[in-house]
């Protein structure tokens, strides 16, 4: 979905794809693409006609290989991230790529609605693997009791036992939203305020968790290989991938019936 000018804004994306006998060609680049060096294929937004941003749109599988070769017309750069390196990340440039029409998922035209929709789950997705942040707390809780300074454990001083009990009650109470949302989800029903809810939550949770377990590891934690500081860069991300904190603050404005919907 992403390129070089348009994330957020996905009514702007540039990527085409016209029609060609049987085909489409594909002509555009696609940036911060999970995964794109090891794929064998890509779910591809892309204009496939004129006219409005949101109904112009339309999702296509393009195949990235073949035969274990780049497929003619792809070229990818791999980009070097501040974290999550467990995964690559890439952008893709797309040159003339022919692909079949019987390729296209659902209907021409309506990829713009069906990435909306597909938004929900991601954003669901999102707001789960961030509870797992709560485990950063056990473990610095463990380090703190055997962390001697001052003739006595750490994890004696009030301030950090409130200041862990707090992060704790937080990552619950982002557990509860997130349970609540994904039930709701299962159920049939419209989960877009609960959804980007659990993901301004998540990214923001993370974000502070990491903080002061980092800080409650001292120098330790600052060192590059230590468990809490991959979790410092890591949890960054959740805040700006999979929609922006500004655009889940919008999204639930717009659900409240607070701005003016477009």
């Amino acid at each position: 979905m992403s390129e070089t000018g348009a994330g957020s804004d996905v009514a702007s994306i540039k990527t085409t794809a016209r029609k060609n006998g049987d085909d489409y060609v594909i002509t555009g680049n696609k940036m911060w693409i999970t995964n794109a060096l090891q794929a064998d294929w890509i779910c591809l937004l892309c204009n496939t006609s004129e006219g409005s941003g949101h109904k112009n749109k339309s999702l296509i599988i393009v195949p990235l290989k073949e035969n274990g070769k780049r497929c003619a017309g792809i070229e990818m750069q791999k980009i070097k991230k501040f974290g999550m390196w467990s995964s690559d990340t890439a952008q893709i440039f797309f040159d003339e790529v022919r692909v079949p029409q019987r390729n296209r998922i659902g209907e021409e035209g309506m990829g713009f609605i069906y990435q909306m929709r597909q938004f929900q789950e991601e954003r669901l997705n999102a707001a789960a693997r961030r509870i797992a942040i709560g485990g950063l707390i056990d473990q610095t809780a463990d380090y703190l009791r055997e962390r001697r300074a001052f003739g006595k454990p750490l994890l004696d001083n009030q301030f950090i036992q409130f200041k862990l009990a707090e992060l704790k009650t937080e990552v619950e109470a982002l557990r509860a939203l997130t349970y609540m949302a994904t039930k709701a989800y299962i159920e049939g029903r419209e989960v877009t305020d609960l959804a980007s809810m659990a993901k301004l939550k998540a990214g923001r949770l993370a974000r502070e968790v990491a903080d002061w377990c980092m800080q409650f590891h001292g120098g330790m934690g600052y060192t590059w290989d230590h468990p809490v500081s991959r979790a410092y860069r890591d949890v960054r991300l959740g805040s700006i991938g999979g929609g922006a904190d500004e655009i889940m603050l919008q999204v639930i404005a717009k659900q409240m019936g607070l701005m003016t919907r477009k």
